[in-house]
């Protein structure tokens, strides 16, 4: 067992500048934790205060029941993979993977049966006499994983690996790290900005900002039930329409429309309203509880059209509710109804941004 645990963790450079703030989580074998938020928000710090490159102002590291916290890189039994893939320019596939079991002073013939054992899993064999220079930015992806696989280490560590490569090579080296891992049964800590990524690689997310841990879940819960106003705001696309509503009663003033509320110990006078665009729809009948507006604007998605309607309210400001429409109609400048269904809105206290969960 190499269960990683971090415990408390805080770094800070100056009392104006703490980039990681009181952060506590655990990633056992064989899970796949992603670390994902904003830039800023903490995530890279608290790769490299687990792979050593960074000593924590407090709190401290565990792997199995060891701790890691003070020491060094190399005596940790962790393998990381580079943003900038790191592969020596000089030296071909073949001595990049091989060279830090050399450094180690491995048997070369162990280090032959690792190598070739990775290249196998990887598609590198027929690469192995070529230099970095000589790579597309997907083979040379695959080599930095590869140099961290034959390690056969405890951990492994990948800081936003897919941010040089474009969109559909993006995608398809996502899906060979997704299987390549899957394999390994040690705990893997990634992080990247992109939700697609954390949604798709990931069996816990841990959705990170100004230095805090806002939720750690499985990914279907951080979509389908955020913790609070920023994770619902930063995780899904398109984002999650939050609109700030006036209460009446046991309901929420929405334009002619009164929207039940949840039940909850006192009624506030506002509240948030969430819901996503794929959730709203379009009203069947007139015995629904339907919300009319005004479409503003549409974008072509493909599939589907992004409408932003406009709905006239007892303030000042209008709101506007987006919604994922059919594209068999042009919808441009049409009144229309739309249904919100209970069962896909979520509520958030408006002082605090928390989720009010029980609905």
């Amino acid at each position: 067992m190499a269960r990683l645990e971090l415990n408390r963790l805080e770094k800070s450079y100056s009392p104006k500048v703490t980039p990681v703030k009181d952060i506590s989580l655990s990633v056992e074998d064989g899970e796949f934790l992603t670390l994902l938020g904003p830039s800023g928000c903490g995530k890279s710090t608290t790769l490299r205060l687990i792979a050593g490159l960074e000593t924590p102002t407090s709190g401290r590291i565990l792997l199995g029941k060891e701790n890691i916290t003070f020491k060094r890189p190399g005596d940790r039994q962790m393998a990381m993979v580079f943003q900038s893939y790191a592969l020596y320019p000089h030296m071909t596939v073949y001595e990049n993977l091989a060279s830090g079991l050399k450094l180690k002073k491995m048997p070369s013939a162990e280090i032959k049966e690792r190598v070739s054992q990775v290249a196998g899993l990887l598609g590198l064999a027929d690469l192995m006499r070529r230099k970095p220079g000589q790579l597309s930015g997907g083979q040379r992806q695959r080599v930095a994983v590869g140099r961290a696989l034959v390690r056969r280490a405890r951990a492994y560590l990948l800081d936003e690996p897919l941010s040089n490569l474009d969109a559909l090579l993006r995608e398809r080296v996502r899906g060979e790290i997704k299987q390549i891992f899957a394999t390994q049964n040690v705990p893997v800590v990634y992080v990247t900005h992109d939700q697609t990524e954390a949604m798709t690689l990931s069996t816990k997310v841990a959705v990170l900002n100004d230095g805090y841990v806002q939720q750690l879940d499985p990914p279907d819960r951080i979509y389908n039930h955020p913790a609070n106003l920023f994770v619902a705001q930063f995780v899904g696309s398109p984002q999650m329409n939050l609109l700030t509503l006036n209460c009446q009663g046991r309901s929420a003033l929405l334009g002619e429309a009164k929207i039940p509320l949840p039940e909850m110990p006192t009624l506030p006078d506002r509240i948030v309203l969430g819901i996503r665009p794929e959730n709203v729809r379009l009203a069947r009948s007139s015995d629904e509880v339907a919300v009319r507006g005004r479409v503003y604007l549409v974008e072509n998605l493909g599939m589907h059209n992004l409408a932003s309607v406009e709905i006239n309210s007892s303030d000042f400001q209008p709101f506007t509710l987006r919604a994922l429409l059919p594209t068999n109609q042009n919808w441009s400048e049409e009144e229309i109804s739309l249904v919100l269904p209970p069962q896909d809105i979520h509520w958030f206290n408006a002082e605090s941004g928390n989720a009010i969960f029980g609905q």
